[in-house]
């Protein structure tokens, strides 16, 4: 089976967009580009939704402040914890979660000696990885405690 989407979607300034990621199973898009630029987005998938003719509305178009005069480059959700985490090109990671239908900042980390290459989430949402170009790697868990660095 393939899944199509397609939805179009206004980027403020034609910014240049560097990364995208979906959390498929809430519905839930993040995107991430030049001058900070970060939405959230929640498409509409509930029983009134258009399937037949592949009608998707946008329930949540949600922006988000926190990178700053930088470009976001890499974010991953957490599926099961329904968190996403989003780094920038000064080297700041920010994890957001969803708060009373808003998406607000839980916790942010700055390095700015490099800059964060990938970021990948565990099955369960209990920790998570995050790679630096200059060859760190962490491994933390959800609460945001250190548990392995190299």
């Amino acid at each position: 089976m393939f899944v199509f989407l397609s939805k179009k979607i206004s980027i403020p300034n034609q910014i240049k967009l560097h990364a995208i990621a979906w959390n498929w199973e809430a519905g839930w898009i993040a995107c991430g580009g030049e001058h900070g630029l970060l939405k959230v987005l929640l498409l509409d998938h509930g029983p009134n939704s258009n399937k037949v003719m592949g009608g998707t509305n946008l329930s949540l178009n949600q922006p988000l402040d926190g990178h700053e005069k930088s470009s976001v480059e890499v974010m991953a959700w957490s599926h099961a914890a329904e968190k996403v985490t989003t780094a920038d090109t000064n080297g700041a990671i920010i994890v957001w979660h969803l708060h009373r239908g808003t998406w607000a900042q839980e916790m942010i980390n700055r390095r700015p000696q490099s800059f964060v290459r990938d970021i990948c989430w565990n099955f369960d949402g209990t920790k998570v990885s995050i790679v630096y170009d200059d060859g760190g790697v962490i491994v933390g868990n959800v609460g945001g405690a250190r548990l392995w660095a190299r």
